[in-house]
């Protein structure tokens, strides 16, 4: 999702460290674990890609469908490892906020592929969206806080292997969504 200005920017550079910390954490942990930071790698990313200001970079027009399709793939993955592991709808739900910002970017007029709804009566999704992101905000928020220092599983793990990194990356990526949502 497009954003102006120096916010554009701020946004650009914090979904991008959050990717960057992700790809750096699929080194480590078990084959899930990895798998997990991979996803959450691509959704950095992706929300970075979008949320470079259109005065920089105005996408060619099939863009969008490509953000569309590649976030409808994770979120089909998605949907396939929450069967044994819940905790991967959120992934499901991130992936479908993607593809929606794609589309409603898509269907957007202007040069930069513009910002808002117009006449496309998406607005309560939105609506819906903006709700479920504040509330995991709220949730991540309030579980971070209490984190007590946790030992890294040895020498090896160092920094990427610290479970509040891991949560306050997924922090700063639900407040990045919830910025990029309020864009529409």
């Amino acid at each position: 999702m497009h954003t102006g200005g120096s916010s554009g920017w701020a946004l650009v550079a914090l979904c991008a460290a959050a990717g960057a910390y992700c790809l750096l954490r699929m080194r480590g942990g078990t084959g899930e674990q990895r798998r997990e930071a991979g996803g959450e790698a691509l959704m950095g990313f992706g929300m970075a890609a979008m949320a470079v200001p259109p005065a920089v970079f105005s996408p060619p027009p099939w863009t969008w469908a490509l953000y569309a399709a590649v976030f409808g793939a994770a979120g089909l993955r998605a949907l396939w490892a929450a069967r044994d592991r819940p905790h991967h709808l959120h992934h499901l739900v991130g992936a479908g906020a993607m593809v929606y910002m794609a589309v409603v970017m898509a269907g957007s007029p202007g040069p930069a592929q513009g910002h808002g709804h117009g006449g496309s009566g998406a607005a309560p999704l939105t609506g819906a969206l903006l709700l479920y992101f504040a509330g995991y905000v709220l949730l991540g928020g309030a579980r971070l806080v209490p984190v007590a220092a946790v030992p890294a599983d040895g020498p090896a793990a160092g920094w990427t292997g610290r479970p509040e990194l891991a949560r306050a990356c997924r922090l700063s990526m639900g407040i990045a969504m919830l910025a990029m949502l309020l864009t529409l």
